[in-house]
């Protein structure tokens, strides 16, 4: 996530606890000259803008009087305009976010965003059906806007406007932000057409934000139902928990949604794995499959009596391993799971043409559903990646929505799993995309 580090002074959306920044050298309704400004104008300097597909265009460029820092502005022709200050080498998250993110265009405490109308949380749980992430609305949200915080006293002369080339971000929160904001909208009022505060959104009050309510990591790993121990270290993966909505004496603290959505994701990461583990002979956990195919071959070495039931077990070791195994496999899995998926569609395009209700949809071929189980058997930890594909290619080619490809594939499971229907259903709640997890009656 990326983090501003001041406002700019005829921003629409103040970040709070942020200096504001005197930005009139800034041409804010000409997007193309806004990227003139740095792009290729010195030695480390950059410029850049796009054009948004809901209308409207974002900019940046390089403070050519304080390289360290970009401008970044997002224009939206309903909605205004986001003027911030970010880190010069941050800048491609927030494009990123703002052209291809579906995720609004304000965010706030670690994430939560804004799309103009509702507030989300952020950005966690992946729907491969869709390549996106899915978005979740925030549970009783109240947007506070500007007018709302000036309601308050403050007094306009205890706060400054930074000039860009003096500026250092500062280190912490401005703790008379307020003063701040009233001298910001102080000079709104000398602005011709300047939205009114009302619609001037600052940030959002919803009760799990409230601190209280907020977990550290060992919260977060009980919520996740995993050791604390097994969280990814902070000083080597960071990037692979979630934002923290704010810190405490502990460290990171998160909302407990958000905690719930981070466990959501690790489960389809991870759990397909831990559910079709199983003890080897050699007491070491294992694909189920694989361990299945290991005690076959064994039996099979041992049948002629000729090698001790030990000695049986260390020689089918390595023929059950590469018949599934990584680089050196003596199957082609790669092949598999891509045919695995033209069967599948393949299957689904026959039953979906000429314009047949979805509820006659059947299920997949005995044949294609065993193959399907075995490779989840085998491969566990590429189950979601596989039924993702799946989802993804069938709402593409036949505008078929994943809930109905993942009831087909559950049902198809159901009746030719060795798994059991109850660990088919439990693998498929975990792994199936969001937009396809609903449960068949």
């Amino acid at each position: 996530m990326f983090r501003p580090v001041a406002n700019g002074l005829r921003t629409d959306y103040p970040v709070p606890g942020l200096p504001f920044i005197n930005d009139e050298r800034l041409p804010l309704d000409n997007p193309e000259a806004i990227e003139r400004t740095g792009r290729d104008q010195g030695e480390g300097l950059w410029g850049r803008t796009d054009s948004l597909r809901g209308g409207g265009w974002v900019a940046f460029t390089t403070e050519p009087k304080n390289p360290a820092y970009a401008w970044a502005v997002h224009y939206h022709p309903d909605r205004g305009r986001t003027v911030v200050l970010v880190d010069d080498r941050s800048w491609n998250r927030l494009h990123h976010d703002w052209v291809y993110g579906h995720n609004g265009f304000l965010y706030r405490h670690g994430g939560y965003w804004w799309d103009g109308t509702t507030w989300h949380r952020p950005s966690v749980v992946f729907d491969g059906a869709y390549e996106r992430y899915d978005a979740r609305p925030v549970k009783d949200a109240l947007t506070v806007t500007a007018a709302d915080l000036l309601i308050h006293p403050a007094d306009p002369s205890k706060a400054h406007i930074t000039t860009i080339a003096a500026f250092t971000a500062p280190k912490a929160p401005l703790p008379n932000w307020f003063d701040h904001l009233a001298l910001w909208a102080e000079h709104r009022r000398r602005m011709p057409d300047a939205r009114p505060l009302e619609t001037c959104v600052v940030d959002l009050k919803a009760p799990e934000l409230e601190p209280g309510r907020l977990v550290d990591r060992a919260g977060l790993a009980k919520i996740a139902g995993i050791p604390e121990d097994d969280l990814p270290d902070p000083r080597h993966g960071r990037d692979k928990l979630p934002e923290p909505q704010d810190h405490g004496a502990s460290g990171p603290l998160w909302s407990q949604p958000v905690a719930r959505d981070w466990a959501e994701e690790h489960r389809r990461d991870h759990g397909p794995g831990n559910l079709l583990s199983t003890t080897s002979a050699f007491g070491t956990p294992q694909p189920r499959g694989l361990v299945d195919d290991h005690n076959r071959l064994t039996k099979v070495i041992h049948v002629d009596g000729e090698q001790t039931e030990e000695a049986a077990k260390a020689l089918a070791w390595w023929p059950a391993v590469v018949l599934t195994g990584g680089s050196n496999s003596l199957f082609p899995i790669s092949a598999l799971r891509t045919t695995l998926v033209e069967a599948v569609l393949s299957h689904l395009a026959r039953d979906a043409e000429g314009d047949r209700s979805t509820m006659w949809l059947s299920p997949l071929y005995d044949d294609v559903a065993k193959i399907l189980d075995w490779y989840i058997q085998h491969k566990p930890n590429s189950t979601a990646g596989l039924l993702s594909a799946i989802c993804l290619k069938a709402q593409e080619r036949l505008d078929l929505h994943p809930a109905t490809v993942g009831s087909i594939i559950r049902r198809s499971l159901r009746l030719h799993s060795a798994l059991g229907p109850e660990t088919v259903d439990t693998l498929l709640d975990m792994a199936l995309p969001p937009s396809a997890s609903s449960r068949e009656n």
